[in-house]
């Protein structure tokens, strides 16, 4: 079966799925973090937590040891081979500019804003893409939506 067969029949069972069971399909399962305070009691926590971070879509408030809090969101971080060997990467939503925070200096972390990305899935956005096309309506152009 060639590239565009496959494509074509995968576009074929996406029809089948309203976009609702389409964020239900398995492998697109995705752990709901807002609201999410990690335990970060060991290094293994505070790696998967910061890695968490890395992968969720809205802002995270990081509480250092110092007691000072940023709050931001999470685009780079550097896994080193300790705790003060790594660091994260974040653009604070009060637009102060670019922070490096090691991830020893971490006390605390909480995913303090919205996903943006909930509930957005590529194969979403194909269903709504074929039900207009299906409806019969021409220049279709399915617009992201907006933002709090």
């Amino acid at each position: 079966m060639s590239t565009a067969q496959q494509e074509q029949r995968r576009i074929e069972q996406l029809k089948q799925h309203s976009a609702d069971e389409l964020e239900h399909i398995e492998g697109r399962e995705r752990e709901n973090l807002e609201g999410w305070i990690p335990a970060l009691a060991s290094e293994a926590e505070v790696r998967e937590a910061l890695e968490k971070a890395f992968d969720y879509r809205g802002d995270v408030t990081v509480t250092r040891k110092d007691g000072t809090t940023v709050e931001g969101y999470v685009y780079d971080r550097r896994n080193g081979s300790s705790l003060s060997d790594s660091l994260v990467r974040i653009i604070p939503s009060n637009g102060s500019g670019r922070l490096s925070i090691p991830y020893c200096d971490i006390a605390a972390l909480a995913f303090t804003g919205r996903d943006t990305a909930a509930g957005r899935t590529f194969e979403a956005w194909v269903k709504k893409y074929w039900e207009k096309k299906a409806a019969g309506e021409t220049n279709i152009q399915i617009e992201p939506e907006k933002l709090d």
